[in-house]
């Protein structure tokens, strides 16, 4: 007999909160290989002029965080975010440095939000211009899931920009698993 811990086993023995945390660091890792490897002399990239440029896009990520904390915090219920999000720092470096404090604040506001909490409902957006209840976990779900959808356009930036894209769930030109 096995004691290996097969995905089944694991998904039943852990909680969905350890469960979200696992994939947010993991995913969180991918992402900042992505942004390391992008040339910081490509800020200004621009791929077209309805898209954002890399110094924007970037700082979707740090963005989404505080979002996250808003939202953890019903920030919809009591009449929405007030005012706009900070524009991105001139400085790649400080970019990447408040990307690294708002992931990790946001993971210890998961962390430390009991079971029950996680599973309260929330004001936030179910269909465009219309909020709706969803729990926090889904939320954070969503919320993971949109910053792996930003990643995605990044790498496109990075490749533009001449960087070398890493291996994100499989080989690419640079980084072949064969």
């Amino acid at each position: 007999m096995s004691s290996a811990i097969t995905p089944a086993v694991l998904a039943a023995i852990t909680s969905g909160k350890d469960q979200f945390l696992r994939a947010y660091e993991l995913e969180y890792e991918i992402t900042m290989r992505v942004l390391r490897a992008y040339p910081a002399d490509q800020l200004d990239l621009r791929p077209h002029a309805l898209c954002k440029s890399a110094r924007e896009l970037a700082w979707v990520f740090v963005a989404e965080c505080g979002l996250g904390t808003m939202v953890f915090n019903d920030a919809f219920a009591k009449g929405g975010p007030s005012g706009d999000a900070p524009p991105a720092p001139e400085s790649w470096d400080a970019i990447l440095e408040a990307l690294e404090t708002a992931h990790r604040d946001f993971g210890d506001l998961v962390r430390n939000t009991p079971d029950e909490q996680l599973a309260e409902t929330v004001k936030f957006f179910v269909a465009p211009r219309k909020l709706g209840d969803v729990s926090r976990m889904e939320f954070a779900w969503f919320l993971l899931n949109d910053q792996i959808h930003h990643r995605g356009q990044f790498s496109v930036y990075l490749r533009m920009a001449g960087g070398i894209v890493p291996s994100i769930y499989g080989p690419t030109r640079e980084e072949p698993w064969m």
